[in-house]
């Protein structure tokens, strides 16, 4: 099969989107007032108040490991709890960053079975923690992925009901927005119809997996979350001198909708994938398909024939038993209908090879 393999390992694989190359490359003239008093910065803040509908508070930050670990020693005190699903980017893949940054809050793992928590494990965790009194940490944020790792999205009911449950206990909403454009993409809403408007209180806003350079953001919604944050930031190590070249990148990205045109794309190709596999034989789609991520059981034999022919995905360990082999595969804004095809044909031949005995 003469098929160029392709890369669907991760969104963040893909290139620099060309209007932030620009935007970058203009911010590159002349001198600018640094550490953030800059004409970019100013230009920012306009912009972000304009797409959430509010008054916010938007700090650029070079990671979102940064962002998120950041976003939650703002509104979790060393001794307290954060909850989150099991599976969270913070609980598995940040390296310690969230309890470093804390100072030692702890991550309460909630499981449930599509990567979205529900209002009664936060009540029954939050119920739990009351009982055993200063034994626990003290309940203290509720932390949600939008889109979540599998791929999921929760929709602005879901939100408000995990808002309700968390502020009735007192605790903070934060929301892991790595890929948010995608969700807010996927819903068709309003970026404040996903945050501010159903009680989140501080949002980790990625772009780099849909775009950017190295542009992520905490944006807090909450006054009284916001206080001192800028000398959180300055600590953490990501207040960049030269300001500029990270809010030139998210002028760009929020302009005239990048953001959601970038994400839209991914999301049409992810549903294409998955739309081409359902109609295989022992093929199964894990989880529902809303956002850039396709989790998908197959034959091990297919699995690695689709890697023998050069194609780059993740195993992933989501699968019950009798289920086969699980990879995740995610598009991008610059994915193209040319290489889910070459994937999908690439899969449906292997399907089709007979046995070797």
């Amino acid at each position: 099969m003469s098929i160029p393999p392709a890369n669907f390992t991760s969104d963040n694989t893909a290139p620099v989107a060309a209007p932030i190359l620009k935007e970058i490359q203009a911010a590159n003239s002349g001198s600018a007032p640094s550490y953030g008093a800059d004409f970019y910065t100013e230009q920012l803040n306009s912009t972000a108040r304009e797409v959430f509908e509010c008054d916010v508070w938007f700090y650029p930050v070079a990671t979102g490991t940064a962002a998120n670990a950041l976003a939650l020693a703002q509104v979790s005190p060393p001794y307290g709890a954060v909850y989150c699903h099991e599976f969270a980017h913070i609980a598995k893949d940040e390296c310690g960053a969230p309890e470093f940054y804390t100072g030692g809050a702890q991550l309460i793992h909630l499981p449930s079975k599509d990567g979205k928590i529900d209002p009664k494990s936060v009540r029954d965790a939050v119920a739990y923690a009351q009982e055993m009194g200063v034994h626990h940490v003290l309940p203290a944020c509720v932390s949600l992925s939008q889109a979540t790792e599998w791929g999921t999205v929760y929709a602005p009911s879901e939100i408000a009901s995990l808002s309700e449950a968390a502020r009735s206990a007192g605790l903070a909403m934060h929301m892991d927005g790595a890929r948010f454009a995608n969700a807010t993409a996927h819903l068709g809403c309003t970026p404040a119809e996903l945050t501010s408007k159903v009680g989140v209180d501080v949002l980790s806003f990625g772009a780099s997996k849909n775009g950017a350079l190295c542009a992520e953001a905490v944006v807090i919604f909450n006054p009284a979350h916001a206080q001192r944050f800028e000398r959180r930031r300055k600590q953490g190590g990501h207040l960049w001198s030269k300001h500029r070249f990270l809010s030139a990148q998210w002028v760009a990205y929020l302009r005239d909708g990048l953001w959601l045109d970038n994400a839209r794309h991914a999301n049409e190709l992810a549903s294409r994938l998955a739309q081409g596999f359902r109609g295989m034989p022992n093929m199964e789609i894990l989880f529902p398909v809303q956002a850039n991520e396709v989790f998908v059981a197959m034959p091990e034999s297919t699995v690695s024939g689709l890697e023998a022919l050069g194609f780059k995905f993740y195993r992933w360990p989501a699968c019950r038993p009798g289920q086969g082999i699980a990879i995740r595969l995610v598009t991008s804004y610059v994915s193209t209908v040319e290489e889910v095809d070459g994937l999908l044909r690439a899969s449906r031949g292997l399907l089709e090879e007979p046995r070797r005995v």
